[in-house]
């Protein structure tokens, strides 16, 4: 539109329908202007003739040749104006329309998006530190609910019965891309998993005390996505920067968006009802790789006897994942107006997201930052599990597997070996120097904390204490060790926000002192003092050495998928199909 209008190509065939819907009747003689039929009137055009003969005259025109083409001329330079004057008219009312529509299709969109708190509790968890460039990696919690709530999820989930029950986040994956956009990973806990659950605070304002040992998927009914948020940063130490929720609905509407999603079998598959587990999802597929979509597709997702376990089942959803990214990018989705505005109306019905990306611009500015990941530096992982002996039915995370996974997630270390190699280690931070200079040692009050308990370990006993005496033995007289504790995987100095520069410089006198790295010192809203917590990362000794990381260094029994390479599910043999009956 806009190019043909400036140009006047196209107007004239225009502005006939802009007249059938009635825009143009008394739009200062636009027919004439335009030849559209319906031309000035007789009195108009005499009235415009004397006065192009007056102006002729005063010219020298009179009513001679030379007097008639000095005439044509001016009506020729009056009908310009007027034809100008009609395309800058019609132009303004289509910028204005198209305008107008735009802006209430964006507000529509926007109005079908469902927000929330990003967080339901105080995790005490910080952003993590810049890198060289000043850039932070970007966190975002995916949750998969088991809401049945809606009759829509009850006709594809079943469970009428649980149509009152709150929901439980069945699926919950920690998406990681690193600072430099160039790197992404996934994690994954099975739904099972039994640890702590923090306090939390749901939107309504109902609290919900701290629990122990319940599984994971239990945060979703103790205070909504934003308590699984802070369940997942309490657990990693990894700063969470939004969450994005879609239930069996909405699975269901993206998968028939992109025409389906790739995934594979090496066997025949029916995950069907038996003696020995009843229920199952449904799923029927022959042996190879189908392109799943509607039902079928939320089948794949749901199944777990096929697949043999939880972790298996945690193992197809990132294969599923793999494939939806891998089909965006063949279909140009970030690049393709028809592919976005269709990507737009389904993605904002379907998903739950936390209230600062609650918009139209906020979704599409998060997925610009996997714009650029390509498909091999796409890793996707599960954090190792074992049986919980108190359940055999429930598990518990491998402690130094998942401790090393968080790590390497906090540290921005690439999960694959795919990068510039003189890139694989995270860059040394660099911040500029506090404006302040630190006050000496011994006037400052420093409450060291024990924090070196987890979920599965119990805290070192007396390491407040000893600590406490390491930094008295370096000058730090009035450090005292506190008789509070708690679970933190690392070891930070924090300082009220309040004390600003001062804060900061006396905090990195602490750090110094330790060999704790810059990225250990953290400003805190909520801290009265000085405070060192002594994480899970230096548990015994009186020399702090960080745990080294190496890009691609995973733990066995991650089940790690690449998204360029191609995997198939092992089916379960109860499970298998010969594809015929």
């Amino acid at each position: 539109m806009g190019q043909n209008s400036v140009r006047g190509e196209g107007t004239r065939k225009r502005v006939p329908r802009a007249r059938e819907l009635g825009w143009d009747d008394d739009l200062h003689g636009a027919g004439a202007a335009t030849g559209a039929g319906g031309g000035p009137s007789e009195e108009a055009a005499e009235g415009d003739a004397t006065a192009s003969t007056r102006a002729s005259r005063r010219r020298g025109g009179g009513t001679g040749p030379s007097g008639r083409a000095a005439t044509r001329r001016q009506a020729k330079k009056t009908g310009k104006r007027k034809a100008m004057r009609w395309v800058a008219i019609t132009l303004s009312v289509l910028i204005l329309g198209t305008a107008g529509a735009g802006y209430l299709y964006y507000e529509h969109l926007n109005g079908n998006i469902r927000g929330g708190s990003r967080a339901g509790g105080d995790s005490g968890v910080k952003k993590g530190a810049p890198n060289a460039l000043g850039d932070t990696a970007l966190n975002i919690l995916l949750i998969g609910s088991d809401d049945r709530s809606d009759e829509k999820n009850i006709a594809l989930g079943g469970g009428r019965d649980d149509k009152n029950r709150p929901p439980l986040a069945d699926v919950q994956m920690l998406l990681h891309v690193s600072a430099d956009r160039k790197n992404a990973s996934v994690v994954s806990i099975p739904r099972d998993t039994v640890l702590h659950i923090p306090e939390c605070k749901d939107d309504k304002g109902t609290s919900y005390p701290a629990t122990d040992n319940r599984p994971i998927n239990e945060s979703l009914q103790r205070g909504g996505p934003g308590c699984t948020l802070t369940t997942w940063e309490s657990l990693t130490g990894v700063y969470i920067d939004h969450w994005i929720m879609v239930d069996f609905a909405g699975v269901v509407a993206m998968a028939d968006e992109v025409g389906g999603v790739p995934v594979c079998v090496k066997s025949g598959v029916s995950d069907h009802p038996t003696k020995a587990q009843p229920g199952g999802s449904h799923l029927k597929l022959p042996e190879g790789t189908h392109e799943v979509k509607g039902v079928q597709a939320l089948q794949w997702l749901r199944t777990r006897h096929a697949f043999g376990s939880d972790q298996n089942r945690a193992k197809a959803q990132h294969m599923y994942m793999n494939g939806m990214v891998a089909k965006l990018q063949q279909q140009n989705a970030w690049t393709d107006t028809g592919r976005l505005m269709g990507l737009a109306e389904t993605a904002t019905n379907a998903l739950q997201v936390s209230d600062e990306i609650r918009s139209v611009k906020g979704l599409f500015d998060l997925s610009m930052q996997l714009k650029n990941v390509k498909l091999n530096r796409l890793t996707t992982a599960n954090i190792p599990t074992a049986e919980w002996p108190q359940d055999r039915n429930k598990n518990i995370l491998v402690k130094s597997s998942a401790d090393k996974m968080f790590r390497m997630l906090r540290d921005d270390v690439a999960f694959d070996k795919n990068g510039d190699p003189a890139g694989s280690k995270p860059k040394p931070t660099t911040s500029a120097k506090p404006k302040a200079t630190a006050e000496a040692p011994g006037s400052l009050g420093v409450t060291v904390v024990n924090g070196t308990g987890s979920d599965t370990e119990p805290a070192a006993e007396g390491r407040a204490r000893a600590i406490a005496e390491l930094l008295q033995g370096k000058g730090f007289a009035q450090a005292e060790s506190s008789q509070e504790g708690g679970n933190r995987p690392d070891t930070v100095v924090t300082y009220p926000k309040g004390d600003g520069d001062q804060g900061k410089a006396n905090a990195r006198s602490v750090a110094k002192a330790l060999g704790l790295p810059d990225s250990a010192v953290r400003a805190d809203a909520k801290a009265e003092n000085l405070t060192l917590v002594v994480g899970a990362d230096w548990r015994e000794g009186t020399v702090y050495k960080k745990p080294a990381t190496e890009a691609g260094d995973i733990p066995d029994g991650a089940q790690v998928i690449r998204g360029d390479q191609k995997d198939c599910m092992e089916i379960f043999d109860p499970y298998k199909w010969d594809g015929k009956s």
